[in-house]
């Protein structure tokens, strides 16, 4: 018997993902790049694009708006929270009207973050491309 835990991990997680790096690849970044926005490998992007990968949820309503809204942040270098964001729009497919309570949306935690994952990695984007351009 699969409990929901291991369908959180084993579907939705990974068609989170697949949704993300396709909404970046939709609004325009390489598949490089998305790859590491997400701190993923560029292949598992060409995976999930092409289908091969993340099974295959159709997001709707708020969840879409919030997956859209988070691949902009992304690219914007506007993401201080992404573990707290990845967890609001677990919640929202879900149609829990609550945070859950895996702790990872607590504004505690949020708050107690030193490190911003996204912000390095965007970092590290610009770096790249500064020495592309030279």
């Amino acid at each position: 018997m699969e409990t929901p835990c291991q369908k959180i991990v084993w579907d939705l997680v990974p068609a989170i993902r697949a949704s993300l790096a396709i909404e970046l690849v939709k609004k325009g970044q390489s598949q490089a790049t998305s790859a590491k926005l997400l701190g993923i490998a560029p292949s598992a992007v060409s995976q999930y694009i092409s289908g091969k990968r993340g099974y295959r949820i159709e997001f709707q309503g708020e969840t879409k708006e919030l997956i859209e809204k988070l691949a902009q942040d992304l690219i914007e270098n506007k993401v201080s929270d992404f573990v707290v964001r990845i967890c609001e729009i677990c919640v929202s497919a879900r149609g829990i009207e609550k945070k859950c309570n895996s702790g990872c949306g607590s504004e505690e935690q949020a708050d107690n973050k030193k490190v911003d994952e996204s912000e390095s990695k965007a970092e590290r984007i610009a770096a790249d491309k500064k020495e592309s351009e030279a």
